[in-house]
């Protein structure tokens, strides 16, 4: 399906290949182990950690989506995340974007203070800090873009000339867009995943990753390192993405739709400060986004006017809209990212990264728009009822978005005496971690 377009790959994806009974639809092979046909004679499977015959269709389907060489399918998307630090060693450094999803500066930071490697958190829009991280001559860099959770976005061939410029592999997190609206391989990166949990499979019943090369070599490379430390997807949810995966398009041009309509409401709503969506006209990067992308996706941001109290004013007053974590299902979602989605960063790197207690991020879904748009309506409207903007939430507000301005663009994290300050768990945020 080389010449094939983006939408014939989605849904041809295993389509005709099994080759015993003639099934239209690629079957599901849930056998732990296969048989050799003789002695040292192995099949092309021979155990499902280390192949799988529906995970492999699965894998090839997204490789091809993002016109890369290899595709390694992850039991979530954060495994994907983990597998490319199996490429690093004690002295290599790795750059990450300061606004980058939480779990991935999770575990980057602390994998870091182990020693493990060392990390530099920087402002990747920020020119000058990234030419002083990238001066250090970096292993890996990672871009996410649009970031998570405000929607900034990053120049991937840019950054991407100038990271290679220094040595280093790029890997693109492209989970908030999917490769039918964005190709970073195609842009200069080397290394391209996803949380399949996500857009890819579209149906908030799926948990896993995969992640694709632009080279077969280093593909192969981490494949090993995925089969050695055991974090391949199952069977069965490889299925499901890949039944998910069909839909992909015409799911995607609906998310699009409602996204838009929904981000021109929110704008000219008197409840909500601001609004952080690439596709108007007025985002930072609105230009950017037009050239490396096909669409602007269907998240968004927003600031409620009132902090945390009309957050939670909103919250209860949504009837269609789920407050839950997550994203890229068919049904609308909302959350708060500094208690939810990013609760894993400490509160400085929150606001460092812009992350305030106002900040309220969706997933637009593809329900009839006039039924979205009416729901966050009366929520945004009672949010407002009885408060006073200028009162102690505000402040707070106010205080993070100082915070966020006056911090340095580029934080070296892993420094010595933090290497070895011991990691501590907070019980009471095990739920959000």
């Amino acid at each position: 399906m080389a010449n094939n377009k983006t939408a014939t790959i989605a849904v041809r994806a295993g389509i005709n290949n099994d080759k015993h009974h003639g099934a239209v639809v690629a079957p599901i092979h849930l056998s732990s182990t296969y048989s050799l046909t003789g002695f040292n004679e192995k099949r092309e499977f021979d155990y499902s950690r280390t192949g799988n015959p529906t995970r492999a269709t699965f894998a090839e389907a997204v490789a091809e989506l993002e016109q890369g060489a290899h595709g390694i399918v992850t039991s979530t998307g954060m495994s994907s995340v983990h597998l490319l630090c199996q490429l690093l060693a004690v002295d290599d450094l790795v750059v990450i974007p300061h606004d980058c999803y939480g779990g991935s500066y999770r575990l980057f930071s602390h994998l870091a203070k182990r020693g493990l490697f060392k990390l530099v958190v920087v402002d990747q829009n920020d020119s000058d800090a990234l030419e002083q991280a990238l001066a250090q001559k970096p292993k890996l860099v990672l871009i996410e873009t649009p970031s998570n959770p405000l929607l900034r976005i990053v120049d991937i061939k840019a950054v991407t000339e100038a990271s290679h410029r220094a040595g280093a592999l790029v890997a693109v997190d492209n989970t908030f867009l999917s490769p039918v609206l964005q190709q970073p391989l195609l842009l200069g990166a080397d290394i391209v995943f996803h949380s399949t949990t996500k857009y890819i499979n579209g149906h908030s019943d799926v948990v896993g990753g995969v992640l694709v090369t632009k080279d077969k070599e280093l593909g192969e490379q981490l494949a090993w390192w995925a089969n050695c430390i055991g974090i391949t997807g199952s069977a069965f949810d490889s299925y499901l993405s890949l039944r998910g995966l069909k839909t992909l398009p015409i799911r995607m041009k609906q998310h699009q739709s409602n996204a838009d309509a929904v981000a021109k409401f929110l704008a000219g709503h008197p409840a909500v400060e601001q609004v952080y969506y690439p596709g108007l006209a007025d985002h930072p990067g609105h230009a950017i986004a037009c050239k490396q992308q096909k669409s602007f996706g269907a998240m968004l941001s927003f600031e409620v006017k009132g902090g945390v109290e009309a957050v939670k004013s909103l919250f209860d007053n949504l009837s269609l809209f789920t407050l839950a974590q997550s994203l890229g299902g068919v049904e609308s979602l909302i959350s708060h990212p500094s208690t939810m989605t990013h609760a894993g960063m400490e509160l400085e790197a929150q606001l460092v990264a812009g992350i305030s207690q106002s900040l309220v991020r969706i997933s637009v879904g593809i329900e009839d728009i006039d039924d979205i748009i009416n729901d966050l309506d009366a929520g945004l409207t009672a949010s407002q009822s009885g408060l006073d903007n200028t009162g102690p939430e505000k402040k707070l507000t106010d205080k993070a978005s100082a915070a966020s301005n006056s911090e340095p663009s580029l934080r070296v994290v892993a420094d010595n005496d933090q290497q070895t300050k011991p990691f501590s768990f907070n019980p009471a945020l095990a739920s959000l971690w």
